[in-house]
């Protein structure tokens, strides 16, 4: 039997939603680590691959907390695809932070901060809760705030802000059904 997108969209938003904020919270902690332990050179690398790596630490994780996105016996639901496509969207707005950091390779933080939150947006859209636009705006607001206010500290300040905002917003989705 075909499912209604609104129907389709109602499934999609009773999911936990936790394992992909876990695994930025995991990703953006051990990048905050690095930068306060090592060089920015380590660090550097440490924000591309942890960045590049949580969509992969995410599949692991929704096994232990009940998401298990590979299911292959789970309906297909187009809001998973909507979901990816936004994914996609955020790797894609590397463009943009790559030339940038060539420039200043202490944008970098800032940059992928940004840009990697902004999937956030349509998220909200889709499950019809403010969580997203929340986690969106004071990610990047916090971000930039960071970014000139304690410049030589943009390794460590902005991936713990970042991991506030995580922590922050796991609390909201794990108390959202409740409410």
């Amino acid at each position: 039997m075909k499912r209604t997108l609104e129907e389709q969209r109602i499934e999609f938003s009773n999911q936990k939603f936790l394992a992909t904020p876990l695994a930025g919270l995991i990703v953006w902690s051990i990048i905050g680590v690095t930068g306060f332990f090592f060089s920015d050179f380590i660090t550097v690398w440490t924000i591309f691959i942890g960045t590049g790596s949580i969509v992969y630490l995410g599949l692991f994780l929704s096994k232990f907390t009940g998401e298990n996105f590979l299911d292959k016996n789970k309906p297909k639901n187009e809001f998973d695809t909507l979901f990816l496509f936004t994914a996609g969207q955020a790797i894609m707005v590397y463009s943009i932070a790559i030339p940038f950091f060539l420039i200043d390779y202490s944008s970098l933080p800032m940059t992928v901060g940004i840009l990697t939150g902004l999937m956030w947006l349509p998220f909200s859209w889709i499950i019809k809760h403010w969580v997203g636009i929340f986690h969106t705006i004071i990610r990047t607001v916090l971000i930039v705030a960071l970014w000139y206010l304690v410049p030589e500290y943009r390794f460590i300040a902005i991936p713990f802000s970042i991991v506030f905002i995580y922590i922050i917003t796991l609390l909201i989705l794990k108390t959202r059904k409740r409410n």
